[in-house]
């Protein structure tokens, strides 16, 4: 079984290198760019291969020297051998399993203070500092799309983003105590983010007839030609109920193109999450309320610690993880999803 897969492996990496010398393809900006991500994408999966060709070959020259005579160093680099075989084919096999279609886009993510008041709003921008923070550390490029006291939406780019920050959907707990608590109180709010991959047009059709776009002068900051025109967009899409509206920008132009944009995604997920739930009746919603009960990671201030509760999970170092590194984090839970799909697959 492992076998086979290594030659596969092989074969399709051996393809794409094949493909990116190729003129031909090379002359095509996008077959290059595609075989150039197959390149990528295969690359820790072929060095895992040429690793266990290493070990299994170790393996049998160890037992072609012990079958001559016992030899205890000799019996040592055996069992090293087996023990590396047996972790490499784990490694493999998880390299291999199927990616998510959406990994390679653009996210658009959605912070909003819910359970906690004011605390609550200011928890929604530590967040959203931490993501941005976290973006740049990777390369992404970040664009803020709008921005108020307790509510932010913004957009990170970059190849592969969406892979990054998918896990982050959900109901984020905090317990601190407020810069206005006199009495030293710990209080616990929460702040609920959604993460949506970018849809492009090809992949969202909106008939123009099902939305109804008003437009009105806008209330935020921004200078005296935001205020004093028309410039702010609502749109409606009357079939879902959806309404988006964007204010940030001086251009009514502008504002009606991001909320263009941020409608397509939400109607992507949506339909993403339909099919999803046809496949699987228990799949939450990546928000949920906002309660307090309801989460999917703690920041303890007080012991400086970061739970994850889905994997069980939990760091003590809350000061890295806000100031944009929370890859430990992000490295677990991407490797509890890659065993959950490995055996999903295994189960098909």
């Amino acid at each position: 079984m492992i076998e086979s897969l290594v030659e596969q492996i092989e074969a399709r990496y051996a393809e794409a290198q094949a493909a990116m010398a190729d003129p031909e393809v090379i002359s095509d900006r996008q077959r290059y760019a595609e075989a150039g991500r197959t390149f990528n994408q295969l690359a820790p999966a072929a060095k895992l291969a040429e690793e266990w060709r290493r070990a299994v070959s170790d393996a049998e020259g160890a037992e072609e020297l012990l079958a001559e005579g016992e030899d205890p160093e000799m019996r040592a680099e055996l069992n090293d051998a087996r023990q590396r075989i047996e972790r490499l084919e784990e490694e493999i096999r998880l390299a291999m399993v199927e990616r998510d279609p959406n990994d390679d886009k653009n996210v658009i993510v959605e912070i909003n203070g819910a359970a906690g008041g004011e605390e609550a709003g200011i928890w929604a921008g530590d967040l959203y500092r931490m993501y941005q923070r976290y973006a740049e550390r990777l390369g992404f490029k970040c664009e803020t799309m709008q921005a108020s006291d307790g509510s932010y939406t913004f957009e990170i780019k970059g190849d592969g983003a969406y892979s990054m920050f998918k896990f982050e959907g959900g109901t984020h707990r905090v317990q601190r105590v407020p810069e206005t608590e006199s009495q030293g109180r710990i209080h616990t709010s929460t702040a609920t983010v959604a993460v949506l991959p970018e849809a492009e047009e090809v992949e969202v059709e909106i008939d123009p007839n099902d939305l109804q776009i008003d437009v009105y002068r806008s209330s935020g900051p921004g200078g005296q030609s935001v205020n004093t025109t028309d410039s702010a967009v609502r749109i409606t899409h009357k079939p879902s109920g959806i309404v988006i509206s964007m204010q940030d920008e001086k251009s009514q132009l502008q504002n009606r193109e991001r909320a263009m944009k941020l409608l397509r995604a939400k109607l992507y997920e949506a339909e993403v999450a339909k099919q999803q739930a046809a496949l699987s009746a228990d799949r939450r919603s990546q928000v949920g309320t906002g309660d307090r009960a309801e989460k999917i990671r703690t920041y303890n201030f007080p012991q400086r610690r970061v739970t994850d509760h889905r994997i069980g999970l939990t760091v003590h170092n809350l000061d890295q993880v806000l100031a944009g590194e929370p890859d430990e984090i992000i490295a677990a839970l991407q490797d509890a999803d890659k065993r959950r799909r490995l055996e999903q697959q295994a189960g098909v």
